[in-house]
């Protein structure tokens, strides 16, 4: 049996068991969607269940505050304040949005503007056993190395440079998720991190009626434990957070 950050919450949902006990440990974790698809949502969930059983993480959202976390997880059940007052989960807000009114336009101050080279160099981030990006897609499209690179169509060449990166982290047995909406990016962007992913989860949605149907459709899971689920229904309900509504077994 590989080693895996156990999700935890199984008397909540099945979660864990769809995914066959947890994600692999030294992993690199590829969750796509569209926007409303539920990627924030399923990240909050693996988030929680891992502080819940012990594992340290890092979550870095593009959008959410930490009070707008702190909100959106409570309304689910998932109260991750003990968690966060203990260290044991740290949050950072990559403010995509002010990275041209703080540095102003000294091209001194360039280096300073590009995020993924600052994320790349705080240390404390990269301390966790999990370190989830959330929204990974702005990160890159409010990077200005990365949109000077992307309009000349060699953007392979960054996300090279990321992938080493990354699996230098997970190689110290940490566990990096990342989360996309394909739609943001240019054709073919992802397609270098879908090759070199250990785990890649494809979230879709269908409108029944007034009723919206989310499932995620997994693409690659290297490294699982027990069998994992190939097509994983689920449902977000307030006050109860995200259940599994459905199990297709591989």
């Amino acid at each position: 049996m590989p080693d895996l950050y156990n999700l935890g919450l199984e008397e909540r949902d099945r979660v864990n068991p769809s995914l066959g006990g947890g994600l692999p440990e030294g992993s690199i974790v590829l969750l796509e969607g569209q926007h409303g698809a539920g990627k924030s949502v399923i990240t909050q969930r693996f988030c929680y269940g891992l502080c819940e059983t012990g594992t340290n993480v890092t979550y870095v959202s593009a959008e959410l505050t930490a009070g707008g976390l702190i909100k959106q997880m409570g309304s689910m059940e998932y109260d991750v304040v003990d968690h966060l007052l203990r260290e044991q989960l740290l949050f950072l807000h990559a403010d995509v949005d002010t990275k041209d009114t703080i540095n102003g336009d000294d091209p001194e101050e360039t280096e300073g503007r590009e995020l993924l080279t600052q994320l790349m160099r705080a240390e404390v981030m990269w301390r966790s056993d999990v370190i989830i990006f959330d929204g990974f897609d702005s990160i890159l499209l409010h990077d200005p190395h990365y949109e000077a690179i992307s309009e000349r169509d060699d953007a392979d060449d960054i996300m090279q440079n990321l992938i080493t990166f990354f699996r230098q982290i997970v190689g110290q047995g940490k566990t990096v998720i990342l989360t996309v909406n394909p739609d943001s990016l240019p054709k073919n962007a992802l397609r270098p991190l879908r090759d070199v992913s250990d785990v890649y989860l494809s979230l879709d949605m269908e409108a029944i009626g007034n009723e919206v149907r989310r499932r995620m459709v997994v693409k690659k899971f290297a490294g699982m434990g027990n069998q994992v689920d190939d097509n994983i229904g689920f449902a977000v309900q307030s006050g109860r957070g995200l259940t599994i509504v459905t199990r297709t077994v591989a």
